[in-house]
């Protein structure tokens, strides 16, 4: 008898399952992480257009650090230091106003978590330098950043989807091509996502790929997520219910 969801032993079906089950809060606590970062970026709550263009392209007409201000960082401080800081920006950034009075707030509102321990992207705001480089106009996400968020998403979510697909491919209930189709997609719009990443660093007008990129990805998981769940756990059940009805009436 060939090996399908349905009648795989046990041990087998738990083990897809708890895989599964991890993977998809996995992928929601990134859909969270993603409105507290670029969800933000515009200064409004909610994922927009806007704040894929801002997150990648830049908000060319002002500054990271006036967007953070406004944006993912706006509950960190009061609305008079965030004024303070933006205004000082506005200005000019000039070393002698920092000192005399941006310093003081960012020595406490700030340097908790922008300091040299802090490691990886985040800035040392110990230093003047790192808080005048943020305060020059809003280029976006670097090269560098990109470089290496690009080739973590490809390892990472290849590996998922790798796995995923494994366990819908013992799928019995969706025809071959649609199958096919639906193992194959994740990978075509993982490579649409990453891509969308550097255009739209390139040209603002490719934020909507974006957009399209991430929603592909969404749905092909569910779609896989939800076919394997129900093979393995409510056809087997509903197959053994349509068996005793029928020895029943016969």
């Amino acid at each position: 008898m060939p090996y399908n969801l349905s009648n795989f032993s046990m041990p087998v079906k738990l083990l897809f399952t708890g895989y599964l089950l991890a993977v998809a809060m996995g992928y929601g606590m990134a859909l969270v992480q993603i409105l507290f970062t670029h969800g933000m970026a515009d200064g409004k709550a909610g994922l927009s257009l806007e704040d894929i263009v801002y997150s990648y392209y830049g908000n060319r007409s002002g500054s990271v650090l006036e967007s953070k201000m406004n944006g993912s960082m706006k509950a960190n401080a009061p609305d008079a230091e965030r004024f303070q800081i933006v205004q000082w920006v506005r200005d000019g950034a000039s070393k002698k106003e920092y000192e005399a009075t941006i310093k003081p707030i960012v020595e406490q509102r700030c340097v908790a978590c922008h300091n040299a321990d802090a490691g990886g992207a985040i800035p040392d705001f110990t230093k003047f330098e790192e808080i005048a480089k943020r305060a020059e106009s809003d280029q976006g996400a670097t090269f560098a950043s990109l470089t290496r968020v690009s080739h973590i998403h490809l390892f990472g979510i290849s590996f998922i989807f790798m796995f995923v697909g494994i366990i819908f491919a013992f799928s019995t209930g969706v025809p071959l091509k649609p199958k096919c189709a639906a193992i194959v997609m994740p990978y075509i719009f993982l490579l649409l996502d990453i891509t969308s990443w550097w255009l739209t660093k390139l040209n603002p007008h490719f934020a909507l790929l974006v957009v399209i990129g991430g929603a592909g990805l969404g749905m092909a998981f569910v779609f896989m997520w939800i076919v394997s769940l129900y093979e393995m756990w409510v056809l087997p059940r509903k197959v053994g219910m349509d068996r005793r009805h029928s020895l029943h009436r016969s």
